[in-house]
């Protein structure tokens, strides 16, 4: 679905996203209806194609990932807007870097302990999470401060949650 046929509030919302790699994924769909994580490999230089479209998915606009055949005649997945009457705006606002505060309220409760495996870590090496993955709640102003809402992590427990709720 191309621009022209999206409601033009829907639009006008995706185009109010600042950040540059969702922004980038957002121009190419509005322009062509469609990104492949081969167009966003070699034409965008992202890496990790899904974490691009997770950004859009972030900023609670919603995607559709299905299938096409790459250049090299293999499958491939790419991604257009799905239901515009499923975008949460108001709900997701793109990730925001925590307070330096909230990470010494957590050392403080838990100590320098990764939650997950139990086991004491260096303070610069423990990551702060979202007890409620950030998806599906989003970041909460009235939470923010709230310390009971987060988790200190190491990073391996970090990046193994993340895969979990990523493939659930």
């Amino acid at each position: 679905m191309k621009a022209k046929d999206l409601p033009r509030e829907f639009v006008k919302k995706c185009k109010a996203v600042k950040a540059k790699r969702p922004r980038t994924v957002i121009d190419h769909i509005l322009k062509h209806g469609q990104i492949t994580t081969e167009e966003l490999k070699e034409k965008y230089g992202y890496n990790h194609p899904p974490r691009a479209a997770r950004d859009v998915k972030e900023q609670g606009i919603p995607l559709e990932m299905f299938r096409v055949t790459g250049s090299d005649g293999r499958k491939i997945g790419a991604y257009r807007f799905g239901d515009p009457k499923k975008a949460r705006f108001s709900k997701l606002r793109g990730r925001t870097a925590f307070a330096k505060q909230l990470k010494a309220k957590l050392i403080d409760l838990h100590a320098s302990c990764c939650a997950i495996y139990l086991e004491e870590f260096e303070e610069r090496l423990l990551q702060i999470d979202h007890r409620i993955p950030f998806e599906v709640a989003g970041d909460d102003e009235t939470k923010m401060e709230d310390a009971n809402s987060y988790m200190l992590l190491c990073g391996s427990a970090n990046r193994a949650k993340s895969w979990s709720c990523e493939h659930c």
